[in-house]
């Protein structure tokens, strides 16, 4: 599926990252890798994606406001959230900010490519 844009991965857990990599890469995905929200909001080129997949809680920065500002800048790709810190309020305030899934890690694999896919259709 080589017309398909790559999925902007974004965690500071370097496992994380890698493991998410290798499971996109399994479903016929490519990535780009981001260590902090920094490293993405440096990110010049979001035409190349189709979505983020993004940690809630990045050191010290909120994914969730990281995804307000990405929005108010005109970046407008789905999100899904993944985290490991689940609670009522950051769930709603995941879903409040528009996202396509809110995953608790460990998460089934399935349960990141389906909302990737859909995404990625989408854009077709």
């Amino acid at each position: 599926m080589p017309d398909r844009k790559a999925v902007f991965v974004v965690d500071d857990d370097l496992s994380t990252l890698r493991g998410v990599r290798r499971l996109l890469r399994q479903h016929g995905f490519d990535s780009v890798l981001f260590d902090s929200a920094e490293a993405l909001r440096n990110h010049r080129d979001f035409s190349a994606a189709c979505c983020i997949v993004l940690d809630i809680n990045l050191n010290d920065e909120s994914g969730i406001e990281l995804r307000q500002q990405l929005k108010a800048s005109g970046v407008a790709l789905p999100v899904v959230y993944i985290t490991g810190n689940d609670s009522h309020a950051t769930r709603r305030a995941a879903m409040e900010s528009g996202c396509i899934a809110y995953l608790t890690k460990p998460f089934r694999a399935q349960s990141l490519i389906e909302p990737i896919e859909r995404a990625s259709a989408s854009m077709a």
